[in-house]
This record gives structure tokens, C-alpha cells and sequence, in this order.
């Protein structure tokens, strides 16, 4: 008789947002349980199935008692808003909320620890490197609160991995469905609802939510210790970008871009801002952030987790299904 293999569970942070609900959705299609932690179980939009179980609380709750019969972590749970005004305000989720969890992980001796970090901790590419892992953090990012708050938590638990294996996923611009609130996928709204588009000169890398998901799977079959994986798909402008979507759904807006200077001017102005304590997603760096062609290369993912990426349009349109499922989209 064939050897029945024990099935694994795994705790997941994050479980309501566009990756953490995509990441839930791909674990139980390949027959893992999850435990997924909510802050809310009522408000939980994504994928139901038996083999799922919602754990309402938080990130700095006492969760040995929740991950006692799980094998894995992956966390995916993190501060991304633009506008917080205090680096303290990112580093209290996003490094000592991971190590509380870390700890807990640790303590209840679990197998892996996959902390979801972002690619912007790595450097983009340029004419010397084609954005891979080993690259350090590049300006603008080294005056982004979130990219230096996710800096400090890799290099705090990448100090434990003697204790437990840690790896590390490092995911570009993601777009898909179960995107609630919207996140990232307001560039899609912003291309969809407006006759006249409005582009910076940048450009980034977009992934499929589904295919980042899939990464962090196989970041937990496959990754090793230690290590670090860009979980990467299309690098595209601004503009192209936009072009893609307005192809896909039959349109012809006007685009006009928006000069460096004029975005640099908007930064100095939502600096003023944040010193008389106004929450802004205005910034320096953040309008520095869209004047670059944030590109990465996606070349490790695919050899050693073994990932087939898919083009962008696949991503956009699980995105445009889903918003006009929730009425977001005006046509």
C-alpha cells in the first residue's frame, strides 16, 4: 500500500486582502489546511471551504495557542498605507508584529517561516544589474517608510534561521481579484473610469496576484533557508500599462504624462503637509518613486520554485471581473 502522507496545515496572516485571499484560495485547491488569521471573521470575503478555518485576532496577540498544530507560516500581513506619517507607524506592524509571530513560531516549533516582504528592498534594474535578489535597496526607496520598515524585519528574522527556516518573498505590483478595498488594483480604475489618463514617466513591474500566490506555495515547498525570491511578471511603463488595459477593454482615452518636475512639486508639497501632521500620500519619495522604471528580473523564482508566470492581461482581467462583480467600475 502507498504511504498516506499527512496533511499539513498552514497559518496564514493577511487572509483578507488581495494576496493573502488569492494565497487561502491556491492552498486549499492543493489541498493544504489553512488556519487564516482576521481581525474580523464576518468581514471575510474570500475562498470558503471546510478545510479553512478563520482565527479572529492580531498580530500582537499571543498566537502559540493558533499555530500549534500548523507546520507553516506564511505572513502576509503588513502596514502599505501611503500616507502614515511616522516611520514608527510602519516598523510597529511590520517588524514587531512579524517577530511577536516569528516567536510564536518558533516556540511551537513549526517547519518554515515565509515572510512576504516587497521588492522594493531589493534593488531595481538599471544598466548594470537586471533587478535580482543579491542587489541592495536603491533611492527612492531608501526614504520609503514601508520599503525600510520590510528592510528591518528581513534582516531581524533572517537572524533566527538557525532556529527555524525562514524564507523570504519578495513580490513586485500585484493585481487580481479579491482586491476589497481596492489596493493596487486603483491603477485599474484609474485607466477604466476616466476619459483623460494622466501617467507619470516611471514604469514598475506588475505580477498576477494568483501567480505571486503560487510563489509563496512554492517559497514553502521548495524555497530555501535564508534565501530571498523575487515573485515577478511583466516590467511595462506607466504608459504601456495603460495602453495594455485600454486594448483589452475596447477604448481610446487620452493620455497626457506628467512631467518629473510637476510630480517632484506635488512631493515638496505633501512634505509641507506632513509637517503640519496631515496624513498624505504625498511625498518626496513617492512621486520620486513613479519618476523610476522599477524593474525586476524574475529569473530565480522561475528556475528554483519553479514558476510559470502569465502575462499581466490574465491578472488585470481577474481584477476587472471582480470589480465589476463589486460595482467599482462605471461601464
Amino acid at each position: 500500500m502507498d504511504e498516506i502522507k499527512p496533511i499539513k496545515k498552514v497559518f496564514v496572516t493577511g487572509s483578507n486582502g488581495l494576496l493573502g485571499s488569492n494565497l487561502i484560495e491556491e492552498l486549499l485547491n492543493l489541498d493544504y489546511h489553512v488556519k487564516g488569521l482576521v481581525r474580523n471573521p464576518a468581514t471575510y470575503v474570500g475562498f470558503r471551504h471546510p478545510h479553512l478555518e478563520l482565527v479572529k485576532g492580531s498580530l500582537f496577540d499571543d498566537l502559540r495557542n493558533s499555530l500549534k498544530d500548523c507546520s507553516f507560516v506564511i505572513h502576509v500581513a503588513a502596514e502599505t498605507s501611503p500616507d502614515l506619517l511616522n516611520y514608527s507607524d510602519y516598523q510597529e506592524t511590520n517588524v514587531k508584529g512579524t517577530l511577536n509571530l516569528l516567536h510564536a513560531a518558533i516556540d511551537q516549533k513549526l517547519e518554515k517561516f515565509i515572510f512576504v516582504s516587497t521588492a522594493n528592498t531589493i534593488g531595481y534594474a538599471d544598466d548594470f544589474n537586471k533587478g535580482e535578489e543579491h542587489q541592495p535597496m536603491k533611492s527612492p526607496y531608501d526614504q520609503s517608510f514601508y520599503a525600510l520598515s520590510k528592510l528591518e524585519a528581513e534582516e531581524k528574522i533572517l537572524q533566527y534561521s538557525d532556529r527555524i527556516d525562514i524564507i523570504i518573498a519578495n513580490p513586485t505590483f500585484m493585481l487580481g481579484s479579491y482586491d476589497t478595498k481596492p489596493s493596487s488594483g486603483r491603477i485599474i480604475l484609474m485607466g477604466l473610469n476616466n476619459k483623460i489618463i494622466f501617467y507619470p514617466p516611471g514604469g514598475k513591474n506588475f505580477v498576477n496576484a494568483k501567480d505571486a500566490a503560487l510563489g509563496l506555495v512554492r517559497c514553502m515547498e521548495l524555497g530555501r533557508n535564508s534565501e530571498k525570491y523575487i515573485l515577478a511578471g511583466e516590467n511595462l511603463t506607466y504608459k504601456e500599462f495603460f495602453e495594455k488595459l485600454s486594448t483589452m477593454v475596447g477604448r481610446k482615452p487620452i493620455f497626457i504624462k506628467i512631467p518629473k518636475a510637476v510630480l517632484v512639486l506635488f512631493g515638496l508639497f505633501g512634505e509641507i503637509l506632513r509637517n503640519f501632521r496631515i496624513k498624505t500620500s504625498l511625498s518626496k519619495a513617492n512621486m520620486l518613486i513613479v519618476c523610476i522604471n522599477n524593474f525586476y528580473s524574475n529569473d530565480k523564482s522561475k528556475k528554483y520554485l519553479k514558476i510559470r508566470y502569465y502575462p499581466i492581461e490574465k491578472g488585470i482581467t481577474e481584477a476587472i471581473d471582480f470589480f465589476k462583480k463589486n460595482k467599482k467600475i462605471k461601464f
